[in-house]
């Protein structure tokens, strides 16, 4: 079954049970052609509003899985039903999984030095059948020489699926201005998720998560890096859909 899109708020998303996000990876493995799958959440929405290239990228992808509480209360907000979202953190053992049955083969880039290799470390203690065929760490210039020798890396790899942790928009603008050069099937956006799978980072306790409040979390962790992020984009994202939905109530739309 093929995930289908829909776009809110002016921007292309794919709702999916992890089930279904995982066999849709292993379709677009499956393609004669390259496949961009990227995270979306409420700071991905608002940069999008801001760059009008990530919006394209966005309207672009292939795949744009919702990875933020905030974006399915929005949907919500505006009469669409989504799915829980997909938390990297814990997808990544189910892909690992999926991927070593289906025999799909991984590179990871991005994060601190050392980062990406322990990920891989711990996917492949959790799924001993896992190929995962390479790591690089994200912290090379992002041009010149230094990018080639990382792109070169990659394809003589030639892995299935390129798995990009460099956060956002970073990791969105390196896979804009690079994925043509790219030999692989799926390039696949993670933002922090080797941090998580590494255990470099915290997770937030099991309740908040549930309640969709890792972000408040994250803010108390890093209060001064996060506040922008969390309060301020918060927010705006709040206040766009509620403007949305008291358009689309003035247009003759009711909402349960």
């Amino acid at each position: 079954m093929v995930m289908r899109s829909l776009h809110m708020l002016g921007v292309k998303i794919t709702p999916g049970t992890t089930e279904e996000f995982c066999w849709e990876l292993s379709r677009l493995v499956e393609t004669e052609r390259q496949s961009l799958v990227l995270d979306i959440n409420v700071y991905g929405y608002n940069l999008a509003w801001q760059l009008p290239w990530m919006a394209d990228l966005y309207n672009r992808a292939d795949v744009n899985y919702v990875d933020g509480a905030g974006v399915v209360l929005g949907a919500r907000m505006l009469g669409l039903r989504l799915p829980p979202r997909i938390t990297m953190a814990d997808f990544g053992w189910v892909a690992a999984a999926h991927f070593a049955r289906q025999n799909h083969t991984l590179y990871l880039l991005g994060n601190p030095p050392g980062v990406a290799a322990r990920a891989a470390e711990k996917l492949v203690a959790k799924a001993p059948d896992l190929r995962v065929l390479g790591t690089q760490h994200g912290f090379f210039t992002k041009e010149g020489w230094e990018n080639d020798a990382v792109i070169d890396s990659i394809n003589r790899c030639d892995p299935d699926v390129l798995m990009v942790g460099m956060g956002m928009p970073l990791e969105q603008r390196w896979v804009l201005d690079n994925h043509e050069r790219i030999q692989t099937k799926v390039i696949w956006t993670v933002g922090a998720a080797f941090q998580y799978w590494a255990d470099t980072i915290r997770r937030c306790p099991q309740w908040m998560g549930e309640w969709g409040l890792e972000w408040l979390f994250r803010l108390m962790l890093e209060p001064k890096r996060m506040a922008g992020r969390y309060l301020w984009g918060n927010t705006l994202f709040l206040i766009r859909a509620l403007k949305e939905r008291r358009r689309l109530y003035r247009c003759g739309q009711q909402f349960l």
